[in-house]
């Protein structure tokens, strides 16, 4: 009852053409589209209706001129803003055209509900992600789907390879990387406005800010809705995963460009200065200890950790790292007659996971 009376509160207002105060509705919906069908006004008609949102925010990400009456209602309906692009610019990039003018018109909401815009977030499930995020306003609320074997494969695989991807990589524990029914927290969608991705990247690039900010996940269970073997997506299975794993490829590259001047200095020293393994390796590694500082704190963690706190912790490991990496080089030279080379490469393997997850949950 108490949902219709908002319901009727806002049509009343939105035809006296007057804005619903963000005192009264905590949250804003919206709805990135492109190339749409007719169903989204009908959804939108009854997202309006629930009463449950300050307003819904409809960015048209340069769809096809034939989708424009479907634009055209939408913006008819009372408390629906509809946002322009004049090319298609990328789910990221209409994300972040709905967050600025949320921002700017919304100032004092709780934050942000995004739904797609291709039926397969139910709206009971919306709400519960609104609900969600009142409750936990701080928080990023994740509308989670459970993927069973029923499901288009290309869904489940892409899901599946990034979850195992970000819990390895970032440290992140969620069942659904790549869910686009979003709970965001209006300051943390300030952050994403400067976010560099304007594809489907983006959000996953949104879960990787969301760790790097200390921004806690909830997770509220949604439906797993596909229709039609889920062929209405945009999501291209080959170009948006490579560029979903170059964004997660980012977390690595500095320790293998460590690793790659660590080999050369240790082959270097030990084919033109001495024959003295122990004086090689080390020389490497200190050589590798100083660029890898730098730039695993910079670039691959974008870490916030002073100097005075990380630094002896770093060097520590790198003492630690290096006594184990250079007992077991010793060992397969001299117990398994293997070579340096293939001693080194075995050895900086197995020691590049151990320093990976110790920098990335104790040091940065």
């Amino acid at each position: 009852m108490q949902q219709s009376y908002n319901s009727l509160f806002c049509v009343i207002l939105a035809n006296l053409g007057l804005t619903l105060e963000a005192k009264f509705m905590a949250v804003v919906a919206l709805i990135p589209a492109y190339n749409p069908s007719a169903e989204l006004v009908e959804y939108a008609t009854s997202v309006v209706k629930s009463g449950r949102f300050a307003q819904l925010v409809v960015v048209n990400d340069g769809s096809q001129v034939a989708c424009q009456p479907i634009f055209e209602a939408l913006a008819k309906l009372p408390g629906v803003t509809v946002r322009q692009h004049a090319i298609n610019w990328g789910k990221g990039a209409a994300l972040k055209t709905g967050f600025n003018h949320i921002l700017c018109h919304y100032p004092d909401v709780t934050g942000i509900v995004t739904i797609d815009a291709d039926g397969q977030h139910l709206l009971d499930d919306a709400l519960s992600v609104a609900q969600a995020l009142e409750q936990h306003p701080n928080n990023l609320v994740l509308g989670v789907r459970e993927f069973k074997k029923d499901i288009p494969f290309r869904s489940w695989l892409g899901n599946t390879v990034t979850r195992l991807m970000m819990r390895w990589v970032a440290g992140i524990k969620t069942q659904d990387t790549q869910t686009g029914l979003r709970g965001i927290p209006l300051d943390f969608a300030r952050r994403l406005l400067r976010a560099t991705a304007n594809g489907y990247e983006f959000e996953l690039d949104m879960l990787l800010l969301a760790n790097r900010f200390s921004i806690a996940l909830t997770e509220v269970p949604i439906q797993t809705v596909y229709i039609d073997d889920n062929t209405s997506s945009h999501f291209r299975p080959l170009i948006d995963s490579l560029k979903i794993y170059f964004v997660l490829f980012r977390f690595t590259i500095v320790a293998l460009l460590s690793a790659v001047l660590d080999y050369f200095v240790f082959f270097a020293m030990l084919l033109f200065v001495t024959p003295k393994i122990w004086l090689c390796f080390v020389v490497g590694r200190l050589v590798s200890m100083a660029f890898n500082y730098i730039y695993v704190r910079r670039f691959a963690f974008h870490s916030h950790e002073g100097h005075r706190s990380a630094f002896p912790k770093y060097f520590a490991l790198v003492i630690f790292s290096g006594a184990i990496a250079y007992a077991l080089i010793h060992v397969m030279m001299t117990q398994l007659h293997m070579g340096a080379l293939p001693a080194k490469l075995i050895s900086e393997f197995i020691m590049y996971v151990i320093n990976f997850l110790i920098q990335r949950d104790l040091i940065f």
